[in-house]
């Protein structure tokens, strides 16, 4: 019996409960009930109030801050649901924390990505399904399928029909915000057929989140330029790329990620910063506290839910990019 005969369950974690149900709302199926809670001392506790038994169950949760409580909500979710003898459990997490220490760069780094693979595989897992991770080798520290999606047809669609006369008047150049991000900035140029630039920065070894930048290589004097990244944290890379692509004769800068962390002074960071929107996807809940008019937010769930109704029939899902 194939997994598009069976049962299909969305369950979510808290980390974001909006996204699980925008998923079931593009998917037409209930959210499944799971009763989550706290003992006395802190603990997590769990209920998962429905039989899940021969069920292909999508856990869905985003492992972004509280981090630690995320990852260890869903290690325990995922036991749980083995327990109830689920036929497959998929671990959504459109946000995949701890996925910066990725390798060591210097002595007694941990691989802290790799420990988390662990944990999500060896608790019981049978497949992941992510978007943009910080560094694509993570997919290879999984033992079992990883559905690797991306939020570049999503942003790229928005800036296509925003800056039309730009493309058509080729005053629009794509800027990866450091040498890391050029595969990236360059298939979303590619999409707006646009020119590409790139920040050559150098980042402090010292200091966590702190880096400088040094030199743009490319042409943006006269052009509309948009920073594209996998993440903004503190906003420090975006920010000071924003001001040295001001500096040498842009006219006009907007940022895009697909993870909006966004934490420490980052909103401080973007508000006074020159930089006209800053486009971000929903992988990652949005407060009120760190919303601006400047933030545009688009939703990435139809994706996950179109990714997920693949994988419970059995169908492909890197056909979804094959051409985009």
């Amino acid at each position: 019996m194939g997994s598009g005969s069976r049962a299909l369950k969305i369950f979510s974690g808290t980390s974001h409960p909006e996204f699980a149900k925008r998923v079931c709302q593009e998917l037409k199926v209930p959210l499944s009930v799971a009763k989550h809670f706290k003992f006395s001392d802190g603990e997590l506790g769990l209920s998962i109030e429905e039989s899940v038994r021969g069920a292909d169950v999508f856990i869905v949760q985003p492992t972004c801050d509280p981090v630690n409580h995320n990852i260890m909500q869903l290690l325990i979710m995922i036991d749980a649901l083995k327990r109830a003898s689920a036929y497959r459990i998929n671990v959504v997490t459109p946000y995949f924390g701890y996925a910066r220490q990725d390798r060591k760069t210097k002595a007694r780094d941990p691989i802290s990505a790799k420990l988390v693979a662990n944990l999500i595989e060896t608790t019981g897992a049978q497949r992941v399904i992510s978007a943009d991770l910080h560094a694509g080798q993570i997919q290879g520290f999984f033992d079992i399928p990883v559905d690797h999606l991306t939020g570049i047809p999503l942003l790229s669609s928005y800036f296509r029909t925003e800056f039309a006369r730009e493309i058509a008047e080729d005053r629009l150049v794509v800027v990866a915000p450091d040498v890391g991000g050029v595969v990236r900035a360059r298939r979303f140029a590619v999409r707006l057929n646009s020119d590409l630039a790139i920040v050559d920065k150098r980042r402090s070894h010292e200091v966590a989140n702190f880096c400088e930048v040094m030199e743009i290589i490319g042409e943006v004097e006269g052009k509309t330029a948009i920073l594209v990244d996998d993440i903004i944290d503190t906003a420090g890379t975006i920010v000071n790329a924003a001001h040295a692509l001001k500096e040498r004769g842009a006219v006009s800068v907007c940022a895009c990620a697909t993870h909006a962390v966004l934490s420490g002074p980052a909103i401080e960071r973007l508000a006074t910063a020159d930089i006209d929107k800053v486009v971000l996807s929903d992988t990652i809940p949005l407060p009120e506290s760190k919303k601006l008019d400047k933030i545009v937010q688009l939703s990435i769930a139809p994706l996950f839910a179109e990714s997920i109704r693949r994988v419970h029939t059995d169908q492909s899902v890197s056909s979804l990019f094959s051409n985009r």
